[in-house]
């Protein structure tokens, strides 16, 4: 299973523009095949920052959602509401055994 990081500094101001706008990228992030689980959690220590926790099957389901017309539709609006550059981090994530 691979894990996504997304880390997104919201613009003073642009918050509630930008809850309404992602709730459908999540939705239909979470509807994909590949999807294990993507969550949206908002940072208790960074002001207007939030960070979109995503969890997928393999390395063809991140490329099947990088491609999908709702994460591009997404991203052709995330400047309006960013305030710095989307800080993205993968995991490859293996069950460790003891």
């Amino acid at each position: 299973m691979f894990i996504i990081h997304a880390k997104m500094k919201l613009q003073e101001g642009k918050e509630a523009a930008f809850l309404e706008e992602v709730q459908a990228l999540v939705k239909a992030s979470q509807a994909e095949e590949g999807n294990v689980s993507y969550n949206l959690v908002k940072s208790v220590e960074e002001e207007n920052t939030y960070l979109m926790i995503e969890g997928w099957k393999d390395q063809a389901a991140i490329e099947s959602h990088n491609k999908s017309s709702h994460f591009q539709g997404f991203v052709s609006k995330a400047g309006e509401y960013l305030a710095a550059p989307l800080e993205a981090e993968l995991y490859h994530a293996e069950k460790i055994e003891r």
